[in-house]
């Protein structure tokens, strides 16, 4: 801090404490109450909406929400529920909805009597939407009445009048982000609508109405009776399943537990958890009483039937969960979730409630349905085996490593500090271009792993013949975390940023999937916390005389060349980064201070095992249809 700044004078009194009233404290901090300002928050704008209606459903009040982009971005947010409240509130003596427009922390989800259970635990939802929004107006249908009422940036334009009658009882809220506050106010439909079909899966019977009124002009509709045994027929879909996908439901102490399950021939775990329609995607106790109750519930009736190898022989639960895909949903009173994000149920009373429950429906369903049950059985002994093969060439890997000294790969250029929070690791394609980037980094903390050509598909194998693969036991290795369910350690990882930095070409794309598919199969706790990333080499290198530019798109590149006058520009397409000296790959994709490296998250998980699926699995025509769809986006195609 300068000595000479005039405008601190030392002096820290009651005077100069800020006070934030209403909703100043949202404006001032969004990220803390909605992530990011960027496309991310601004999504869930919509979503803590549509969760409002979500919840007057829960509670048996709504069976159809209408969502709406309209043009300049505008959303408009209808349902068919009971209407927010307009009488007087009788302590803040303002109108009901008034007080759940501006007041953080206010809302029907702490009284029971209104809702039984909720997603919204904190009562900052639609508050907050409206804090953010360059103007929000509210609707309600209540009473064979219409009352409107507008708010600009948070604060009140209007007070709550009576507009009307109405037949029909429901909310509609529509507003529209700030552009003071938002750093894009572009919606991406595609997004949006895996949320809004996921909620229509979680909810039984509940007609989701998403439409784009901007220039596309798109309708997505969204019910499904089945609720989330359909789910599991939808993630299911390109799979080759083994039986039609089994429900189990039980409800105990008030808490409602939905299991649906389904086994393919696939060898992938498909496991989606859910509590009070909140995508739980980091787990938590419902997801480990569910995963106890399997492996239990499964051993024993292949005990009891005589379906083992020997007496004494037991599945493990990676054997019991290979090739399956699941949705768990929990609806129940206050629960509580770790960390800000609610991603992990905490509460611990939840793992007993859920392994009781899958343990009575599952075993019942076992003993009605015998050649389901054998056909399930068999599935796990088969990979029973392959697990103790995979063992095998585990502990070959150790012995191996133990041998040479280290452990760590002989090709791995390692940091010289040994903090793994200041430690990053780049996975790179090539010798060629691993050799520029060892020359190139910071020798410090940034560490080189060139990987020799494409590393296996483990979407199409077993754990056995992903552990013989040598490219992978290598950057095991040198991760530091281990691999599967027993060995897996986070807090062993060596660095806290691994970067995929492929060519930027049809292989480089191949290789970042193959990559990419791998952290999300098998290491998925590394995405988890953030620690998978992208590198953004450039595409091109325009220069004339001592001018000299880089360029990650066509328009960018076309930008350039104008810029230096079109004549005598040199023009350079980077193929591959070994095409990059040293120097270059430090300036445009390595150095910390001009790079852009694009973090991975679970925030589309669901679509992304669809996908992955898709693009890796054994099934030829869902590529078939996927490239189809999708040819008329591509860019930069290298032939």
């Amino acid at each position: 801090m300068a000595k000479n700044d005039k405008s601190l004078n030392g002096n820290y009194e009651a005077i100069n404490i800020q006070v934030l009233k209403g909703l100043e404290a949202v404006r001032k901090r969004p990220g803390m109450y909605i992530g990011s300002t960027g496309q991310r928050g601004l999504h869930h704008l919509v979503y803590e909406v549509v969760d409002n209606s979500i919840d007057e459903a829960l509670a048996g009040f709504c069976g159809k929400i209408l969502i709406e982009i309209k043009p300049e971005n505008i959303i408009c947010v209808t349902d068919d529920g009971r209407g927010i409240p307009v009488d007087i509130h009788p302590t803040e003596k303002i109108p009901g909805v008034e007080v759940a427009m501006t007041m953080l922390h206010a809302g029907g989800k702490f009284d029971r009597s209104s809702y039984k259970v909720s997603g919204g635990l904190h009562g900052v939802g639609v508050s907050v939407v409206n804090a953010l929004s360059e103007y929000l107006e509210v609707e309600v249908f209540r009473g064979g009445k219409i009352y409107h009422q507008r708010y600009e940036r948070g604060i009140k334009a209007t007070d709550l009048k009576e507009v009307g009658s109405a037949k029909r009882s429901g909310t509609r809220i529509t507003f529209r982000p700030d552009p003071e506050v938002f750093d894009t106010l572009d919606f991406d439909f595609d997004g949006m609508a895996n949320r809004f079909r996921e909620l229509a899966f979680l909810n039984a019977g509940i007609k989701l109405t998403f439409m784009d009124s901007r220039e596309q002009q798109r309708k997505e509709v969204y019910q499904y009776s089945g609720g989330i045994k359909s789910f599991v027929e939808y993630l299911s879909d390109n799979r080759k399943p083994l039986h039609k996908p089994i429900a189990l439901a039980k409800e105990i102490n008030s808490t409602v537990i939905e299991i649906a399950i389904q086994y393919s021939e696939n060898f992938m775990e498909n496991i989606h958890t859910y509590v009070n329609n909140i995508n739980t995607h980091e787990g938590g106790t419902h997801l480990s009483g569910f995963k106890a109750a399997l492996t239990r519930t499964l051993n024993d009736y292949a005990r009891k039937n005589n379906l083992l190898k020997k007496a004494d022989f037991t599945l493990s639960g990676e054997d019991v969960r290979e090739g399956l895909t699941a949705v768990i949903s929990i609806k129940m009173l206050d629960p509580q979730f770790e960390g800000q994000t609610k991603t992990k149920l905490g509460n611990s009373d939840i793992k007993g409630v859920v392994e009781a429950a899958v343990n009575e429906q599952l075993s019942i369903f076992l003993e009605e349905n015998p050649p389901v049950a054998r056909r399930i059985i068999e599935k796990a002994v088969s990979a029973a085996s392959a697990r103790e093969a995979a063992r095998k060439a585990r502990d070959l890997t150790r012995r191996k490593n133990a041998m040479e000294g280290s452990g760590l790969p002989g090709k791995l250029a390692d940091c010289s500090i040994t903090d793994p929070a200041a430690c990053e690791i780049y996975l790179v394609e090539g010798d060629s271009a691993g050799g520029s980037a060892k020359m190139g980094r910071d020798r410090r903390n940034q560490a080189i792993l060139p990987l020799r050509g494409k590393i296996l598909n483990v979407e199409k194998a077993r754990l056995n013949k992903i552990l013989s693969n040598e490219e992978i036991r290598t950057m095991i290795t040198a991760i530091g975390t281990g691999f599967g369910e027993e060995d897996f350690s986070i807090g062993n990882a060596r660095y806290h940023k691994i970067i995929i930095m492929t060519d930027a070409d049809v292989d480089g794309a191949h290789i970042r999937i193959l990559l990419l598919t791998f952290f999300f199969r098998y290491m998925k706790e590394l995405i988890n916390q953030g620690m998978i990333y992208i590198a953004q080499p450039p595409l091109f290198r325009i220069s004339k005389g001592k001018e000299e530019f880089y360029a990650f798109s066509e328009r960018e590149r076309n930008g350039y060349v104008k810029r230096l006058g079109n004549k005598n520009v040199n023009v350079q397409r980077y193929k591959g980064l070994g095409e990059m000296n040293p120097e270059q790959l430090w300036k445009t994709t390595m150095d910390p201070s001009t790079r852009t490296i694009l973090q991975v998250t679970m925030d589309e998980a669901l679509e992304a095992d669809r996908l992955f699926y898709e693009l890796m699995g054994d099934e030829v025509e869902p590529r078939r249809q996927f490239i189809e769809k999708n040819a008329r986006y591509v860019t930069n195609l290298d032939i």
